[in-house]
């Protein structure tokens, strides 16, 4: 670190942070941690991620999800990394750009997100990074060196962000003119045109496809919460596609760690034969079997809807149904049906309203915490095996005393018999094991 730049080391994360939470590779974290050390590194980290958060807040389009977001990241922990580095060694030879700063770009032209969209991305982030070091220098820097460090600090990243800028602009025009004129481009376009219920002539789009679009289909949807090749999204795809009996199949890449999937099958509404095991890190969500061109968007509806939900918080936030899933106590499934789902799917369509619906039903049963999800989850299935205690303790591998008990202790705090409003208080117990947190209310204080 050169002389008078030693106030970068005071650097440290606000908050929990540590080195697994980078998008990086290894090899740019060990670099980094040997030229500038842990704290300063973890500090870029979690500027990065902020960073990432604000641009898609500030730039919706951007929010693709999953392995989208992660991409995101990587770029502007790069960059904020990249910044750091470059003020801590003036003297030193650094490139004007990473190529981890640039790894979004093949992201964002497979999504058609246009160049000016991207362009605010940058200017988003340039500011929130420029005020992460400003601020630092306030609070790190002696006062007789403060202004001349923060002139150092702006004269450094508007350099860096006008070769960034000039970079990505080239990387993403070159990315642009390869993607429109290949073969998958006019996969994708004539896809969308099909699911935008766009007038277009079935014929030509099945032949541009090669699939068959009067079949009867089974639509999928893989994706990677991190980045992941296309090649093993689309493996993925292929084997539950062959599971329903698929021998021809339309497999559609549209962004980093997400695919489109269709396959035709039999027309009898086939039951799937089997489930393949995804590898680590991959999820699918599948329609079910539906018939010609109508047919084919709505297995791909039916797959999106249990892939992603739009609520509004705050703004529009994208909230994926596995996602939501995960901050339950039960544990997600790698593959989720359609059939399996659709009612949860139903009632979570509002997840104000579903919030106010389980605590309206639920009341303090509705709470958080473990014992109370024991409670709630007990009941569930005791309603779910028509009141078998014995059927539920086999479920749940518990003793039947202790069914009897939580059912009864569960009854106890609804107020009311557990036959009174029967699918009402099915329903919110299944929106609460399902969603979690989501729909739950925090503890309620003492009175």
């Amino acid at each position: 670190m050169d002389v008078g730049r030693e106030w970068l080391a005071g650097l440290a994360p606000a908050g929990p942070c540590g080195l697994e939470l980078s998008s990086c590779s290894p090899a740019t974290l060990a670099d980094a941690v040997a030229k500038v050390g842990l704290d300063p590194v973890c500090w870029a980290i979690e500027q990065g991620r902020a960073a990432a958060s604000r641009i898609v807040a500030e730039v919706p389009p951007l929010d693709g999800g999953g392995a989208a977001i992660e991409v995101l990241r990587r770029g502007s922990e790069a960059a904020t990394l990249h910044s750091l580095l470059r003020l801590a060694e003036p003297s030193a030879q650094f490139p004007a750009v990473t190529d981890e700063s640039l790894d979004g770009i093949r992201d964002f032209v497979h999504r058609s997100i246009p160049l000016d969209r991207v362009l605010r991305a940058i200017r988003v982030g340039h500011a929130d990074l420029a005020g992460a070091f400003l601020r630092a220098c306030e609070r790190l820097v002696e006062p007789a060196r403060l202004t001349h460090e923060m002139a150092a600090v702006i004269d450094e990243l508007f350099g860096f962000v006008d070769a960034f800028t000039d970079a990505m602009t080239r990387k993403y025009l070159t990315e642009r003119d390869r993607w429109v004129t290949s073969q998958a481009a006019a996969r994708v376009e004539t896809v969308h045109a099909l699911l935008a219920d766009a007038v277009v002539d079935v014929g030509a789009a099945s032949r541009t496809l090669g699939y068959d679009l009067e079949r009867t289909h089974v639509g999928v949807i893989v994706w990677a919460d991190t980045p992941a090749e296309d090649a093993r999204l689309q493996s993925a795809a292929t084997s539950l596609l062959t599971g329903w009996g698929a021998r021809v199949m339309l497999v559609v890449p549209v962004g980093s760690g997400r695919v489109w999937a269709w396959g035709t099958v039999p027309s009898r509404r086939p039951e799937p034969a089997s489930i393949p095991e995804l590898g680590a890190g991959v999820c699918a969500a599948v329609g079910t079997p539906a018939s010609g061109l109508p047919g084919f968007r709505r297995t791909h509806q039916e797959a999106l809807r249990v892939e992603q939900l739009r609520v509004e918080q705050s703004g529009v936030e994208q909230l994926r149904v596995e996602q939501l899933r995960g901050r339950s106590v039960r544990k997600p499934p790698r593959v989720t049906l359609y059939r399996d789902v659709v009612l949860t799917v139903l009632l979570a369509g509002d997840l104000v309203a579903a919030r106010e619906f389980v605590d309206s039903e639920l009341g303090e049963l509705g709470g958080r915490g473990e014992a109370v999800q024991a409670l709630r989850t007990t009941l569930l299935h005791y309603l779910e095996a028509e009141r078998s205690l014995v059927r539920v303790a086999e479920q749940l591998h518990v003793a039947r005393g202790t069914v009897a008990y939580r059912v009864k202790r569960a009854q106890e705090i609804l107020g009311h018999d557990i036959g009174t409003r029967r699918f009402p208080l099915y329903a919110a117990l299944l929106l609460a094991e399902e969603l979690g947190d989501t729909v739950l209310e925090p503890a309620r204080p003492r009175t």
